[in-house]
C-alpha cells in the first residue's frame, strides 16, 4: 500500500539547488498535536499565574485589613485602660475629698433592717460624682467655720410636698405585718413622693454623706447642721449633691425614689440630735407650709 506524504521543496538562494523533503502525514499530525499541546500548556500556565497573582493581591489586602483591625484593637485597649485609670482617679479623688473634709466613711444607723443592694457605686454614678466635684460649692475650711455663716440651722421646711404616710416610733412592720408589740422602731417619718420628686434641704448645712447604704436606706443624703444635729433623706433615686458641699435651706439635694427596703416610692425623713433619732414632726409642724396629715397617724 502506497503511503501518503507531503513534499516540501527547498531551494538554495546561492547555488540554486533544489531539495525535496518527504514529510509523512503522521509527522505533520504529530507536529500539529505538539503545537496544540504546547498552546494549551502555555494557556494553563498563564491562567495559573494570573490566579496566583489575584490570590496574592487578595492576601495582601486581607493582611492590610488585619493590620488595620489590629491597630484599632490596640487603640481600643489603650482607650479602655485610660477609662479605667480615670475611674480609679475619680474614686480616689472622692475618697481624698471626704478625708480632707473630715467626713465619716458612713453615718451611724440602725441595725434592724436587712442588708441589700450593691456595695460600691457603678461607673455612671462615679462620673456623676466627678461632675459634681467640678461644680459643687465645697468648703475647704473647717466645717464649723461654714456653719458660722449659716442662719437657718434648725430644720423648718418640708423636704417634699406630700402627705405623712408613717409616723415616728413603734409601728407595724410593713414587710412582716406584725403588730406594734412585735414590729419595728421607725426612726423617722415617711412622706408621699412619686419617683423623681425634688427633695429639698430642711435647713442650712454641709452634706456629710451621699451614697448608697446596703442596710435598707438605699440611696441616702445626710446633712450636718452643726451642734450635733443632722437630717437624713432616704430611698432616693438620684443625687444632686456630694459630700462636703454646702447647702442652703430649700435647695435641691436629691430626687425621691424607691431604693432600699421599701414597698412603694416615698421619702424617708429623719432628724437626729447627737446621733439619736428624734421625732421630726415638731420641726415639720413649724414649717410655713404645713402638709396634710393622715388622720390615722397620731403624733
Amino acid at each position: 500500500m502506497k503511503q501518503h506524504y507531503f513534499v516540501v521543496v527547498l531551494a538554495h538562494s546561492l547555488h540554486g539547488r533544489l531539495r525535496r523533503i518527504h514529510i509523512p502525514h503522521q509527522a505533520l499530525y504529530l507536529v500539529v498535536g505538539l503545537a496544540l499541546f504546547g498552546s494549551v500548556s502555555l494557556f494553563g500556565m498563564v491562567s495559573s499565574y494570573l490566579r496566583m497573582t489575584w490570590k496574592v493581591a487578595n492576601y495582601n489586602s486581607l493582611r492590610d485589613q488585619v493590620d488595620t483591625l489590629r491597630t484599632k484593637y490596640q487603640a481600643l485597649l489603650a482607650e479602655s485602660g485610660r477609662k479605667d485609670e480615670q475611674l480609679a482617679s475619680l474614686q480616689l479623688m472622692a475618697s481624698e475629698v471626704s478625708v480632707a473634709l473630715g467626713l465619716n466613711a458612713s453615718p451611724a444607723g440602725t441595725d434592724d433592717i436587712s442588708e441589700e443592694g450593691p456595695l460600691v457605686p457603678n461607673y455612671k454614678e462615679s462620673i456623676e460624682e466627678y461632675n459634681f466635684l467640678k461644680t459643687a460649692s465645697v468648703s475647704r475650711l473647717d466645717h464649723q467655720y461654714a456653719y458660722a455663716w449659716q442662719r437657718n440651722n434648725i430644720p423648718s421646711l418640708w423636704p417634699v410636698n406630700g402627705r405623712l404616710l408613717s409616723r415616728f416610733g413603734d409601728r407595724e412592720d410593713p414587710f412582716s405585718s406584725e403588730g406594734d408589740n412585735h414590729g419595728e422602731f421607725h426612726s423617722g417619718v415617711d412622706i408621699s413622693a412619686p419617683t423623681g420628686t425634688p427633695v429639698r434641704a430642711a435647713a442650712d448645712g454641709v452634706v456629710e454623706y451621699a451614697a448608697y447604704r446596703p442596710d435598707g436606706y438605699g440611696k441616702i443624703v445626710v446633712i450636718n447642721h452643726g451642734n450635733g444635729m443632722t437630717t437624713w433623706y432616704a430611698h432616693l433615686s438620684q443625687f444632686a449633691v456630694i459630700p462636703g458641699q454646702e447647702i442652703r435651706r430649700g435647695e435641691i439635694l436629691a430626687y425621691s425614689g424607691a431604693t432600699g427596703r421599701v414597698t412603694a416610692p416615698h421619702l424617708h425623713f429623719e432628724v437626729r440630735q447627737g446621733g439619736v433619732a428624734v421625732n421630726p414632726y415638731p420641726y415639720l409642724a413649724k414649717s410655713a407650709i404645713f402638709q396634710q396629715v393622715r388622720p390615722d397617724l397620731p403624733f
